[in-house]
């Protein structure tokens, strides 16, 4: 990289320390200044007035740009094995790029590999009809060669995650924090499977940044902007995938939603967006047949669920804990076991066991046979 481009991509590091708050008015500064470097030397007086902002507001970009130190930010993301992009920077998804407010800087571990992609959604207090349909809709999309992304939050965010990596898939989890700062803790094994899988974690927020509640509506329009559809899983009318739902129309991207119980406040968000518009979706057909011509090419969708194929002891080490006990119960019923004898005879509450059912099914271990799982293979 040359000094002008080092320069550049430093003042954009630096910028980002500010703009992960807010993007839209300093991109139109950045383009109208030429750069950030020179945007950065402009006294707060001019920027308040070409940005359209309050003369506070300026003068706090400056005092958080000078107290950041991008020399130091670039090598705490080299000695944690990220890539830290600006859109001058080969790598930068393309798609990303053409939302309104595309993020000044992303950092990724792993990979963004150039795949077709789609983004799953829903509330972190998921059903078991919920964390299913996430985990049905992930795997075959992963298995047909679409990324899927997500938000590494716990429910539906996680659903996915697991489905996508257990069918041998790609998955992209962005991020509402750091990527030295993994949220929520609990999800920091699934975060380093998905890397090891040839997935990736996307963030815009500096290395060591916290979660905060405001970060995760921006981290929502990544999920949006990364994907050429979204699909709603559960959520109410106030929940982040209601939001990311917003943000994907905002991008002109299509939205989809998974039909649910008229009586489940869970369903309350799909239901709405389906009664307005929203494409339904049953199958990762359905999500597929959204997108444009040109990303279909190379994909393997099949129709109806994918068969299960044969499984390996590697597949079974990869079991969490309770994916394990809940395999060792039903394995040793002729008959299999209900969701709720499971959840008795484990001692569990009903969402842990839901969680362990649904690994066992995106990994083909288990079938559900008129209301009771059976060994699959």
């Amino acid at each position: 990289m040359g000094g002008k481009d080092e320069a550049e991509k430093l003042a954009r590091v630096r910028l980002n320390f500010y703009a992960c708050h807010r993007s839209d008015w300093l991109l139109r500064l950045i383009e109208l200044y030429g750069g950030a470097a020179e945007l950065l030397k402009r006294p707060v007086t001019e920027i308040a007035a070409e940005g359209g902002v309050a003369l506070q507001t300026a003068e706090n970009l400056a005092l958080q740009t000078r107290a950041a130190d991008p020399e130091k930010e670039l090598r705490l993301a080299e000695k944690a094995g990220v890539s830290v992009l600006t859109v001058l920077d080969e790598g930068y998804p393309e798609l990303l790029k053409k939302i309104y407010d595309p993020p000044i800087v992303i950092y990724v571990r792993g990979e963004l590999k150039p795949l077709p992609a789609a983004g799953i959604v829903g509330t972190r207090k998921a059903t078991p009809y919920g964390l299913r349909m996430a985990g049905c809709l992930a795997q075959e999309l992963a298995a047909a060669g679409v990324a899927v992304a997500s938000g590494l939050a716990r429910g539906i965010d996680t659903a996915s995650h697991q489905a996508a990596v257990a069918a041998g898939g790609v998955t992209w989890a962005a991020l509402g924090s750091g990527l030295n700062d993994i949220y929520p803790p609990d999800n920091l094994k699934l975060s380093e499977r998905i890397v090891e899988s040839g997935g990736a974690l996307v963030s815009e927020f500096p290395m060591n940044k916290g979660s905060l509640a405001a970060n995760f509506p921006r981290r929502n329009r990544i999920i949006s902007g990364l994907s050429l559809a979204t699909v709603v899983v559960e959520g109410g009318f106030e929940s982040g995938a209601m939001i990311t739902a917003r943000f994907a129309l905002d991008h002109g991207r299509e939205v989809l939603a998974v039909p649910g119980q008229a009586d489940s406040p869970m369903s309350k968000g799909p239901n709405y967006l389906i009664k307005n518009g929203a494409y339904p979706a049953e199958s990762g057909d359905d999500i597929v047949s959204c997108f444009p011509p040109e990303a279909l090419f190379g994909l393997k969708l099949r129709k109806g669920p994918a068969a299960p194929d044969s499984r390996t002891a590697a597949v079974l080490a990869e079991l969490s804990p309770d994916g394990r006990a809940a395999l060792a119960a039903i394995a040793g019923e002729e008959a299999g076991l209900s969701a709720d004898e499971v959840t008795l005879r484990l001692a569990w509450p009903v969402q842990r066991a839901a969680a362990a059912l649904f690994e066992l099914e995106a990994s083909s271990l288990v079938q559900s046979r008129g209301g009771r799982y059976c060994r699959g293979v």
